[in-house]
């Protein structure tokens, strides 16, 4: 598939959106409330009827302007759960919004993002703590 990887940030405009518009409109859409479309973010808009989605997305020599339409069923409306801000997706939640999963936008279905640097702390402190507490091993004389 072309488009963006896994370490891409997403982020769905929380109101419905006029697919009608282009490159420029929806460029203008995202500076208004969603960020700057040069980041390398994807911006994400859905139809009214949600039946069509588009993305628009900053690959780092131009802007692509990503369409589907869905044949059957409709996209989540990520405007009858959130506040009137973007509503952030990861990439995972991404591929199951594009295949029509009515979850996406309504409750975490990622884990957290884990922080490496915390982890590997909570990892030796964990590792240095279990051996200060370990009694003193007999010292075996041959």
């Amino acid at each position: 598939m072309i488009g963006p990887g896994r370490a891409v940030r997403v982020y769905a405009r929380a109101c419905p959106t006029d697919l009608r518009k282009g490159f420029a409109g929806l460029s203008t859409l995202v500076r208004e409330g969603l960020g700057d479309p040069t980041s390398g973010a994807l911006y994400l808009f859905v139809s009214r009827d949600r039946t069509k989605a588009k993305a628009l997305w900053w690959d780092g020599t131009g802007l692509c302007l990503l369409s589907k339409r869905l044949e059957e069923g409709r996209f989540a409306s990520f405007w009858e759960s959130s506040a009137a801000g973007p509503v952030e997706l990861s990439a995972a939640e991404l591929q199951l919004f594009l295949e029509g999963c009515q979850l996406v936008g309504k409750t975490p279905l990622s884990p957290r993002e884990i922080d490496p640097k915390r982890l590997i702390a909570g990892d030796l402190a964990d590792r240095i703590r279990r051996c200060s507490t370990l009694p003193a091993r007999p010292t075996s004389r041959f």
